[in-house]
C-alpha cells in the first residue's frame, strides 16, 4: 500500500459564514434551531389575506403553470406549510374579536342587554303579551308628553320675561360675523382681510355676556345700548350678551366727497356702508346696529386711506393736497375735488340734513373701486407655463410669443388708481354738466330753428353721448343737420353729418361758438333748398362771410338768390352778435333811376339791377326764417308775373 494516495473529504457547506479571519480560518453561523425555524416560517404568513378564495385562486394557477410543463398530473398539496395554522389564528381572530364587541356594546345597556336562557315553560298566551306590549308604549308616551310639556312651559317663560338665550344669541351672532374663541373670551373680526384688504387697523371687537357687563356702569358706553344711543338709534338692551367694539370704530362715519368752483358746490355723495343689504336687526339682535356701524367706520377710514396714498404718490400737474381728514384734487381751472372723512362718536340732533344731489354713479364707483383693489390683492394670475414666475399678467406672458411692440407693452404695464379713476368720473360728471347747460341755454334762446338734443342712456362713467338735431318747424323734409358729441373727462368729439370730427376744449365758449355756426349753416342749406323748390337761382352762397366786422361767436353766412326771370335778387346775411341776426336786401331790375349819360348813352345797362335795398324782416308774415323767406319770394314772383 505504498502507492496510496490520500483523499480529502469535506462535508457540503449547509451553513453561512459568518467570519473569515487573517489566517483564512472560516467560522459558521451555527444552525438554527427548532423555535428559530418555527418562528421565522410563522413570521411568513400573511395575515391580509382574510378569505380562501385567494389562496385557492393561487393553487389553480400553480397547477394550471405545473401541468403545462408537466404531461402528467399528480396531487398537489398546498403552497404554505403553515396554511392550517393560518387558518384556524384568523378564525379564532375573528371570533374573539365579534365576542370583545358584543361585551362592549352590551356593557353600556342601550342597544343590546344580555339575559340569562329561561327554561322551557308553558306557552305565554297572546293577550298577555297584548297587554304587556300597551303597558309599555303607554309608560313611553307619557315620558314623551312630559317631556314636551316642560319644554312648552320653558319657552312660554322665556317669552313671558323677555330674556333671550345667551348660546342663541351667540348662534346669531355667528351666522352674520367671524368669531373665534380664545382663551375664555369670544373674538370677532370686523375687517376685510378675507376679501383682500391689508389695511393696518384691527378691526376686532369683544363677545360678553349681558349680566358680567351689567356690574360696571363705568364701562357700559362701549356696550350695545350705549353705542346705539351715540347713533341716535333708541333701543332697549334686551339682548343676552354684548358687544364692545374699539373706541376707534365707535360712532357715524362717512366720506363726503364734493366738487367745488368758486366755494359753489356742484355736486356731491356721501360714502358709507349703511342702508345697503336688508334690514335684519329685528331678526338677530340689538347688537347688529353697533357691528354694522363699527364696519362703516372702518370701511371709511380704509377708503380714505388708500385715496390718501395715492393722492401723495401721484405726480399731477397741479399736486394733490392731503390736510388732516380732507384731499384737495383740481379736476380744471378753478374747479376742485375735495374728499373729506367725517368721523363723529357723538350724535347731535342740530346736524345738517342729508344733502339732496347725491351722486349714485360715484359712490357705486367708490364701492366697486376698492372692491376691484381687494380683488387684486388676493387673486394673483397663475404662471403660464408652471414654472415661469407669479406676477406677470397672462398678455405679458404672451407678449414675447406675439412679437409685441414697445407701445403694446406700455398699455400693459398702465393701470390707474383709485383717486385717478375718481379724478377722471369727476372731471366727466362736470363735463357733461357744463354741456347739458350749453345746449339748454342755446334751446331756449334760439327759437328758430329748434335744437333738439338725445342723451344716450347707455353710457360710460367716463363717457357720455349726445345726438342734436337742429330743425325748422314745418320745413324738416328740406333739411334736417344733426352732429353727435362724445363728452369725455377733458374735451369733446363733435362729429358732423358730412364727417367732420372737431375735437374741442373743456372751454363752454368752443361749443357754443359750434353750435352757432351749426345753426348758420343750417339755415343757409335749408334757403337753398327752399330756393330750388320754388325755381329761383342760387347765384352764391357762403357760410364763411369774410366781410364785415369779427363775430365774438359763431361766423356770418350769406346766400344771394335769382327771380326765375331774372329781374328780383334778393341777397340774404346771417350774423350772430350776439343773439342770431338776420338781414334780407333786394335789388330790382331794370333799373327804375337809370339816366342816360354821355359816358353811359346805351339803355342796356340799365338791366343791371338798382341797387340793393334792406327789407323789414321782422314785419315780414311768417313763424320761422324759412317760413319768411318763402312769401317773400312767392311775393316777388308773382309781382314779376
Amino acid at each position: 500500500m505504498s502507492n496510496s494516495v490520500n483523499i480529502s473529504v469535506e462535508t457540503t457547506c449547509e451553513n453561512q459564514i459568518r467570519e473569515i479571519g487573517y489566517d483564512g480560518t472560516e467560522l459558521y453561523q451555527p444552525p438554527p434551531t427548532l423555535s428559530e425555524s418555527l418562528a421565522k416560517c410563522a413570521a411568513r404568513i400573511d395575515f391580509s389575506k382574510t378569505s380562501l378564495d385567494d389562496l385557492k385562486k393561487e393553487e389553480k394557477t400553480a397547477a394550471a403553470a405545473e401541468e403545462e410543463n408537466k404531461d402528467g398530473t399528480q396531487f398537489q398539496e398546498s403552497l404554505w406549510p403553515w396554511d392550517a395554522v393560518r387558518n384556524k389564528l384568523k378564525d379564532a381572530l375573528t371570533e374573539i374579536c365579534v365576542l370583545s364587541d358584543v361585551i362592549s356594546i352590551a356593557k353600556d345597556k342601550r342597544y343590546l342587554v344580555l339575559d340569562p336562557l329561561l327554561e322551557e315553560g308553558d306557552d305565554t298566551k297572546p293577550i298577555v303579551q297584548v297587554y304587556s306590549r300597551k303597558k309599555a308604549i303607554s309608560q313611553a308616551a307619557q315620558v314623551l308628553l312630559s317631556g314636551a310639556e316642560r319644554l312648552r312651559n320653558a319657552h312660554s317663560e322665556q317669552r313671558s320675561r323677555n330674556v333671550s338665550d345667551f348660546h342663541i344669541e351667540l348662534l346669531r351672532l355667528r351666522q352674520n360675523w367671524r368669531l373665534k374663541k380664545v382663551s375664555n373670551a369670544i373674538i370677532g373680526d370686523l375687517s376685510y382681510r378675507t376679501a383682500g384688504s391689508k389695511f393696518g387697523m384691527s378691526g376686532t371687537f369683544e363677545v360678553t355676556k349681558a349680566e358680567e357687563a351689567s356690574d360696571d356702569d363705568s364701562t357700559s358706553t362701549s356696550t350695545t345700548s350705549s353705542t346705539a344711543t351715540n347713533n341716535g338709534m333708541q333701543m332697549k338692551a334686551s339682548s343676552a350678551l354684548r358687544v364692545i367694539v374699539p373706541a376707534e370704530l365707535q360712532g357715524v362715519a362717512y366720506i363726503k366727497v364734493i366738487t367745488q368752483k368758486d366755494q359753489e358746490d356742484l355736486c356731491t355723495a356721501q360714502v358709507n356702508l349703511m342702508g345697503h343689504g336688508p334690514n335684519i336687526t329685528a331678526q338677530v339682535g340689538v347688537w347688529q346696529k353697533t357691528l354694522e356701524f363699527a364696519q362703516n367706520v372702518l370701511f371709511c377710514k380704509e377708503l380714505f386711506a388708500q385715496l390718501a396714498r395715492e393722492a401723495i404718490q401721484l405726480q399731477a400737474p397741479i399736486p394733490h393736497v392731503v390736510i388732516g381728514n380732507q384731499i384737495r384734487a383740481t379736476l380744471l381751472p378753478n374747479i376742485q375735488l375735495i374728499i373729506s372723512l367725517c368721523h363723529s362718536t357723538t350724535f347731535d340732533s342740530n346736524q345738517p340734513a342729508p344733502i339732496n344731489d347725491h351722486d349714485h354713479v360715484l359712490e357705486h364707483s367708490l364701492h366697486q373701486l376698492l372692491r376691484e383693489v381687494h380683488y387684486k390683492n388676493s387673486h394673483h394670475p397663475f404662471p403660464h407655463p408652471a414654472s415661469a414666475p407669479l406676477g406677470p399678467t397672462k398678455k405679458r406672458m404672451l407678449a414675447g410669443p406675439m412679437a409685441a411692440d414697445r407701445e403694446t407693452l406700455l398699455d400693459m404695464t398702465k393701470s390707474q388708481t383709485i383717486l385717478e379713476q375718481i379724478i377722471a368720473q369727476a372731471q366727466h360728471i362736470f363735463m357733461r354738466k357744463r354741456t347739458q347747460y350749453v345746449l339748454d341755454t342755446l334751446a331756449r334762446d334760439v327759437k328758430d330753428p329748434q335744437i333738439v338734443s338725445h342723451w344716450n342712456a347707455m353710457n360710460s362713467p367716463t363717457m357720455s353721448c349726445v345726438k342734436i338735431n337742429i330743425v325748422t318747424h314745418g320745413y324738416d323734409a328740406i333739411g334736417r343737420t344733426s352732429l353727435v358729441i362724445h363728452v369725455k373727462e377733458r374735451s369733446l368729439k363733435c362729429i358732423c353729418r358730412d364727417g367732420r370730427v372737431m375735437r374741442l376744449s373743456y372751454e363752454p365758449q368752443e361749443l357754443r361758438d359750434l353750435i352757432l355756426c351749426q345753426i348758420n349753416s343750417h339755415q343757409i342749406s335749408c334757403l337753398v333748398s327752399l330756393a330750388r323748390c320754388m325755381a329761383w337761382t342760387v347765384l352764391s352762397n357762403s357760410n364763411h362771410l369774410g366781410i364785415g366786422k369779427v363775430e365774438p361767436l359763431g361766423n356770418a353766412s350769406s346766400c344771394l338768390l335769382a327771380s326765375p326771370n331774372g329781374d328780383r335778387m334778393i341777397a340774404v346775411q346771417i350774423r350772430c352778435d350776439p343773439q342770431i341776426d338776420v338781414k334780407v336786401y333786394i335789388a330790382r331790375s331794370p333799373r327804375q333811376d337809370f339816366f342816360p349819360s354821355p359816358l353811359v348813352p346805351e339803355k342796356l345797362w340799365e338791366n343791371l339791377g338798382g341797387n340793393f335795398k334792406e327789407v323789414k324782416f321782422d314785419k315780414i308774415e311768417g313763424k320761422s326764417f324759412l317760413n319768411k323767406m318763402e312769401f317773400l319770394m312767392a311775393s316777388l314772383t308773382s309781382n314779376t308775373a
